[in-house]
């Protein structure tokens, strides 16, 4: 995706340097939906949606930050010794910027310009792509060089610590480590990856529901502690259970007398949603996107009825879908309760897939979705000329 021509930014008592400009991919999830936290399996792409950051160094340590999505410009001094969150976008930047100095690494003031092309509230990382394309961003500019798997920890930690909402690492680290024309099968404990070439006959569309349930926030985090409730009782007669990941479902049908109802089904999408992960794994290594399309649907009725993330209109997407010749899979994708759908689609079907799902949609909801055809795309990165 182009961008445009590098903004220039003064800097206060200077010459103004050459700007820098870093850009982040967005991610839409293919299947392993709320596995990351609980330790498990992934299988997401980054997408040809970016955040641009342009950058100049200031003599201070001042950074001050403008977005374009909100039109608001932001300023901080990194040597404030109680950074707090305010509730506002402004707090991936000042997040990801405390979380790296504290993990030591000394930051050089800056200007930042922010250009956020992936869609806001879909469920596509965007908070994700903000953190590591400022992250990025800051540490070259301060010429302070860091692993990527580092970084990917850090942005997660700011979220986790800072913003507050408890994502795992998926987001950030294929935002970190995807690849053009591949998806990413991703261990979040050992953080181990193995990249998967998508079908060649095959493209990704999101479908944007245009909605986003108030709750979305708030049950994330409960669905979480729903989960840590189901280790503890597991590790009761396991101590190696850490984390959902460690049980399996012969453990989970011995515990379903002693587990709530509640309880028992988040557990139940975890544990059978790994496997999911693995065998759409295998499906593509094998060449069988059919297969990996069933897969995706047993995924989304497990995130319907299991873990309860779902909403009316995800369920109406996916429904259209599943009417369309060519289309493999569909899925939500993301949190849930709104936001977009996932679905592998013939790319031969793919105009028709667009006119048909957004017709119906709209006759159904009164909403006018925004459908978008996609490729899997690179990595962070400097653009460069």
């Amino acid at each position: 995706m182009s961008l445009e021509p590098a903004i220039e930014i003064g800097i206060p008592g200077g010459v103004a340097a050459a700007a820098r400009v870093f850009r982040a991919p967005g991610r839409v999830n293919l299947i392993g939906e709320h596995t990351d936290y609980n330790d498990g399996f992934v299988m997401p792409a980054a997408i040809d949606f970016s955040t641009w950051v342009t950058i100049q160094p200031r003599k201070d340590r001042i950074i001050s930050a403008f977005s374009e999505n909100y039109n608001e410009s932001i300023e901080f001094d990194l040597d404030d010794p109680d950074p707090k969150p305010v509730g506002h976008w402004s707090d991936h930047v000042r997040g990801i910027a405390v979380t790296l100095e504290q993990a030591g690494n000394r930051l050089q003031g800056a200007s930042i310009h922010i250009r956020g092309l992936v869609p806001i509230g879909a469920g596509l990382s965007s908070s994700a792509a903000i953190e590591v394309a400022t992250g990025y961003a800051l540490l070259e500019n301060s010429a302070v060089t860091l692993d990527r798997v580092e970084l990917a920890k850090l942005c997660q930690r700011a979220e986790n610590e800072f913003v507050g909402l408890r994502c795992g690492i998926m987001d950030q680290f294929v935002s970190c480590f995807g690849q053009a024309e591949r998806v990413l099968l991703l261990d979040c404990r050992t953080l181990e990856y193995k990249l998967h070439r998508l079908p060649e006959q095959a493209c990704l569309i999101i479908c944007n529901t245009m909605v986003k349930h108030a709750l979305a926030g708030g049950e994330y985090n409960v669905r979480r502690a729903q989960c840590e409730a189901g280790v503890r009782h597991f590790s009761q007669n396991k101590p190696n259970v850490r984390a959902l990941r460690d049980v399996g479902e012969a453990d989970l049908k011995r515990s379903q007398r002693d587990l709530s109802e509640v309880v028992f089904r988040r557990c139940r999408h975890v544990i059978t949603e790994n496997l999911r992960v693995l065998d759409a794994a295998r499906a593509l290594e094998d060449g069988n996107p059919e297969l990996f399309g069933e897969l995706m649907g047993e995924s989304h009725r497990s995130l319907r009825d299991d873990y309860e993330v779902s909403c009316k209109e995800l369920d109406l997407m996916v429904e259209l879908a599943g009417r369309i010749e060519g289309v493999y899979g569909a899925r939500m994708t993301g949190g849930g309760f709104g936001g977009c759908t996932v679905n592998l689609v013939k790319a031969e079907n793919a105009a028709e897939f667009k006119r048909e799902v957004a017709r119906r949609y709209e006759e159904a909801t009164g909403l006018v979705p925004e459908i978008y055809v996609c490729s899997a795309a690179d990595g962070a990165s400097e653009s460069i000329g």
